[in-house]
């Protein structure tokens, strides 16, 4: 079952922009500058979108001179991942049993 830590990991994904920016760095490491050209996003909310992504430990930093570079933490995806998978095992498997909870 998912935990709450889950749950704010979804709640960090689930905006279409901080989704798009995990997606550009799942393939590389990148600076704000980068981010604010490849998404058209205004510097400071895109600022914004990356702290809630960073708070979340969905994001890592590296800084580099009077740059930031941004990196995509993998294993916190991959546990996002194992938890939705156990969730979707279990629904298959209670449909699969026809679990179904008498109305009182």
């Amino acid at each position: 079952m998912l935990t709450s830590v889950d749950t704010d990991l979804l709640r960090a994904l689930a905006d279409p922009l901080r989704f798009k920016i995990v997606t550009l760095l799942a393939t590389e490491t990148l600076c704000t500058t980068h981010l604010v050209a490849e998404t058209g996003a205004k510097q400071t909310n895109l600022s914004n979108h990356l702290r809630v992504l960073r708070e979340a430990g969905i994001v890592e930093t590296e800084p580099c001179g009077r740059y930031t570079y941004y990196r995509l933490r993998p294993d916190v995806i991959e546990c996002l991942g194992r938890g939705l998978d156990t969730l979707a095992r279990t629904a298959r498997a209670a449909r699969a049993t026809e679990t179904k909870r008498p109305c009182p």
